[in-house]
């Protein structure tokens, strides 16, 4: 088990956020923050890996069969993480950026006015990866390190040869954004979720407390610059994705305790569901939604900011939604897991893979299969 300290993560906040934990001390809202998970032994079906730092979001790289690992460090940049890769059953992660010469500029990868590489000042949140038109696989990055912009990779490798960055260009995002997660779009361009003002991160999130708005999707296109989705304004938008076609955006609003289906083109909610606290989504084999959600109240969300070692025990569960009118099945949950504060769950050959925003490891759970009556909202276990 990793022995590294751990870098306060504000949670899914910035700074001002000890502030709000403090006043929902006083005010006794929510219940006392479990103590974390400090050992790194399977339980209840759950095997974890340990020495990662925050490893927030996960992306599977089919060629070489990583895993890449999105390691959060902060949300205001004052903190730089990293991009690292994790080969299952390899003891380590293994950093992929920043690192020397990865940075080669190539136009056609993200905008033309891009400042520069972010070398070490690097603090990576969500992450999406795609087949690019030209068959190249695109990274593209949540940066707050430096500057609030979305960075784009190529990711590079093989059966033969292992996973290797190069980093290709950026999207400078506009003053006050304050991006989550993002999906890439076929043209280059992405939809991105913008939590709240920068500047207003205290005031936003007692709004979103409150069931009020407090940002939308920004939606980025090479040569036509930003626009917002209509339809798309919610408590603290966080985790996103997309229909193959790109027609329809799936929206969690993390304060909002919802999950929305969008139809970019008008702006509709063609669906919706309650889902507490979800954080990011992915997408299954078998085409459902498979998203994080947490059950813990804000006081204990929060909490995990004050992280030092171990995982924050948050609750959780994974929830898979059908795409269509969002009905959800729920895959796992419960206590005692040798995990917590899971931020993502991703598919690989048959077993979900679960990222933490706050915390030193990844966990590995086989995916249920469905009964033998066919029906998805039915599952066995294998018990």
């Amino acid at each position: 088990m990793s022995d590294r300290t751990l870098p306060n993560v504000a949670a899914k906040t910035g700074v001002v956020s000890a502030l709000l934990l403090s006043l929902l001390g006083l005010s006794g809202c929510g219940g006392a923050p479990a103590d974390p998970i400090v050992d790194c032994e399977p339980s209840a079906g759950v095997t974890p890996y340990c020495g990662f730092v925050n490893p927030e979001d996960l992306a599977h790289f089919a060629p070489t069969g990583e895993i890449i690992v999105s390691q959060f460090a902060s949300m205001d940049g004052s903190a730089p993480g990293s991009l690292a890769s994790f080969l299952p059953g390899a003891p380590q992660p293994r950093i992929l950026y920043p690192g020397e010469g990865l940075d080669r500029p190539e136009a056609g990868w993200g905008d033309a006015n891009c400042p520069g590489p972010p070398g070490d000042q690097l603090a990576p949140h969500g992450i999406d990866l795609l087949t690019r038109p030209d068959g190249r696989h695109a990274l593209l990055v949540v940066n707050h390190g430096g500057r609030e912009s979305v960075e784009y990779f190529e990711v590079l490798g093989s059966q033969t040869h292992q996973l290797e960055l190069r980093w290709r260009g950026c999207v400078d995002m506009p003053e006050g954004s304050y991006l989550n997660d993002l999906v890439g779009l076929a043209d280059g361009g992405f939809w991105a979720t913008h939590m709240f003002p920068s500047d207003a991160e205290l005031s936003s999130l007692l709004k979103g407390m409150f069931g009020r708005n407090t940002g939308w999707v920004i939606e980025w296109r090479p040569g036509r610059g930003f626009a917002e989705i209509p339809g798309s304004r919610a408590a603290m938008p966080n985790g996103i994705e997309k229909s193959p076609d790109e027609r329809y955006l799936y929206l969690n609003a993390y304060l909002g305790n919802e999950v929305r289906r969008i139809d970019v083109t008008t702006g509709e909610v063609l669906a919706s569901a309650d889902v507490p606290g979800p954080d990011n989504s992915t997408w299954s084999a078998d085409g459902r939604l498979l998203v994080a959600s947490h059950h813990g109240g804000i006081r204990q969300t929060l909490a995990c900011q004050s992280l030092e070692t171990g995982t924050c025990a948050l609750a959780f569960s994974i929830q898979a939604l059908d795409p269509e009118d969002l009905t959800a099945t729920v895959l796992l949950e419960g206590e005692a897991l040798p995990t917590g504060a899971v931020s993502v769950a991703l598919e690989v050959d048959g077993q979900l893979w679960l990222g933490t925003f706050a915390g030193d490891r990844v966990a590995r759970f086989p995916l249920p299969r469905p009964s033998p009556s066919g029906n998805p909202n039915q599952l066995d276990r294998g018990h």
